[in-house]
């Protein structure tokens, strides 16, 4: 009788436990650019050096784990860039071979949206998505560098900015 009356305590015991709270879900989501070759719209094309610096910051996104002045720097057809939660836009400065002092090339890229707040789970919390405007989800314009502007071409892929997994901006150049 008593080792059944254990059984049951400790059975009611555990019957109080929850889950543990561990975020696996996707939280506020990054804006993802994919560069393409302008003269084949349809093949990736890798940046040269390109910098990408918020407006009002001195310092560059982080893109890869350096210690020094190049982890700010990338190589890749694709950068994830966040925007201001708090915000209706967000601008870029993106400089392509920035660590030319004869070839580096500035175009400035600002984003325009309306924000939603969402919950996500009580371990992750909640999380920001974005809505880019329509049809002026953004802007471009040149930072006075010599060539012009080195952004040949912008199309937004999808103005609902939920998730990391999909384009949502492809530039061509």
């Amino acid at each position: 009788m008593k080792k059944i009356l254990f059984l049951l305590v400790v059975a009611i015991s555990f019957s109080g436990c929850e889950k543990d709270d561990i975020c696996t879900e996707e939280t506020t989501p990054r804006l993802v650019l994919e560069f393409y070759d302008i003269s084949n719209p349809t093949t990736l094309k890798k940046v040269v050096n390109l910098k990408a610096i918020g407006d009002g910051q001195t310092n560059g996104v982080v893109f890869n784990d350096a210690t020094d002045d190049t982890k700010y720097l990338t190589n890749e057809s694709s950068i994830m860039l966040p925007l201001r939660t708090g915000e209706t836009s967000t601008t870029y400065h993106l400089i392509l071979d920035s660590n030319s002092a004869t070839n580096a090339n500035e175009d400035i890229l600002t984003f325009n949206y309306a924000t939603q707040t969402v919950f996500v789970s009580r371990a992750c919390g909640y999380k920001t998505i974005f809505n880019l405007n329509d049809p002026n989800g953004y802007s471009l314009s040149d930072a006075t560098t010599p060539g012009g502007l080195w952004i040949q071409s912008v199309s937004v892929q999808t103005n609902s900015i939920t998730t990391e997994n999909e384009t949502h901006i492809k530039i061509s150049f």
